[in-house]
């Protein structure tokens, strides 16, 4: 692996290739049209370099000349505010905290449940599973009313919830047509996007042939 001052004129993202966390973050990245040098890292064997910039050592971490950032959301809005068009969040202020709550809430209510289901044992998995589900079909109204969620353009509520509904089938889950029609609609207008199919890595690929 090159050293860490060959890189430093060059945006790097640390990305795990089948990490929900990291996929929000290349999403963002391809709808902004950003350079960046993305490394995929192997998360059992993370380089050295990882672990000095990032006291976690988790992925993704950001890298921008000598600025070092972790955590997803953070990564997003810093891209956000920095590469600011094509804005993915609101300007209105009020605006904007409704989408930060929605933030909060998908990845307090889904992402912590898709933790359970790849890191929790067979019982956990399975019951985390089963509320995921229905979490999802539960939210199939809100899916309804706009053409993203809840909102007439693409923000980073949709980058945050298009990785979990990608990889439905990985974990075992499925949307019934009739049920879950105006779910199955927003993910074919999401899916679709070139920035999101240029965020997927070759793993995640494969999840839906």
């Amino acid at each position: 692996m090159a050293s860490l001052s060959s890189r430093r004129s060059v945006m790097t993202l640390f990305s795990a290739p089948d990490c929900a966390d990291s996929h929000r973050v290349r999403i963002v990245l391809a709808e902004k049209d950003i350079t960046v040098d993305i490394l995929n890292i192997n998360p059992d064997n993370k380089p050295e370099d990882l672990a000095e910039l990032n006291p976690y050592n988790t992925t993704p971490t950001l890298l921008d000349r000598d600025l070092v950032l972790y955590d997803a959301r953070i990564i997003m809005e810093y891209l956000d505010e920095r590469f600011p068009h094509p804005p993915l969040m609101p300007v209105d202020p009020v605006t904007r905290a409704h989408s930060r709550l929605a933030l909060f809430r998908i990845e307090k209510d889904w992402f912590s449940l898709v933790h359970d289901i790849e890191h929790g044992d067979e019982a956990t998995a399975s019951q985390a599973r089963k509320i995921l589900r229905e979490s999802v079909l539960s939210a199939a109204e809100v899916f309804a009313v706009k053409p993203y969620f809840l909102s007439d353009d693409f923000s980073l509520v949709d980058c945050t919830i298009a990785p979990i509904l990608w990889r439905l089938p990985k974990y075992g889950i499925d949307v019934p047509e009739k049920q879950g029609k105006p779910i199955l609609k927003y993910m074919e207008r999401v899916f679709s996007r070139d920035a999101f199919q240029q965020s997927l890595s070759k793993v995640e690929k494969s999840i839906r042939p």
